[in-house]
């Protein structure tokens, strides 16, 4: 299975992309989409949809992974990844499963623990992913974050929304 995992912003997207081989994942491709601020809203979205395509091009991934919007104090970004967030899942759209993750399910995902901190998700994508250095940018580590943890998933056979909400799924 080929995953395209997504970490959405207007300014920086995070995309990585797994191949999962035989019980390993490699990975392809990591890196991000960045759009400059002096640009126009619709211009920064268009850059977004089409690299994202150009990926899902490329790479031709069977499942799409993205992050979902966490909403904090901020309600602008909160919008405008919200509205990045909408672009790659059009741009994706051609792909046959498309799954959303929390941060919370990520982090329990790929460290058991949905609190973890950054240093430790990396720590833990780095491992399981037998990379010999942190993945950087911040915001690629995230992508492989989401694309691995989907992998993962798939691997057990727990579905999104599987779990009970009691034991931590919704």
């Amino acid at each position: 299975m080929r995953v395209l995992g997504i970490d959405p912003g207007l300014a920086i997207t995070g995309y990585a992309v797994l191949e999962d081989g035989q019980g390993t994942a490699e990975v392809l491709e990591a890196g991000v989409i960045r759009t400059p601020s002096d640009e126009t809203l619709p211009r920064r979205l268009r850059t977004i949809f089409e690299e994202v395509a150009k990926l899902v091009e490329e790479y031709r991934p069977d499942a799409l992974a993205v992050e979902e919007v966490f909403f904090n104090r901020n309600v602008t970004t909160a919008m405008s990844v919200s509205q990045a967030r909408g672009v790659v899942l059009l741009a994706g759209s051609a792909i046959a499963h498309v799954a959303s993750y929390t941060p919370l399910e990520v982090k329990r995902q790929i460290c058991g623990y949905g609190r973890a901190k950054k240093p430790q998700m990396q720590s833990m994508v780095r491992r399981l992913l037998r990379m010999k250095e942190l993945p950087k940018p911040d915001d690629a580590a995230d992508a492989l974050a989401v694309a691995l943890c989907h992998l993962l998933r798939e691997r057990s056979g727990l579905r999104k929304y599987a779990l009970p909400r009691a034991q931590g799924g919704r």
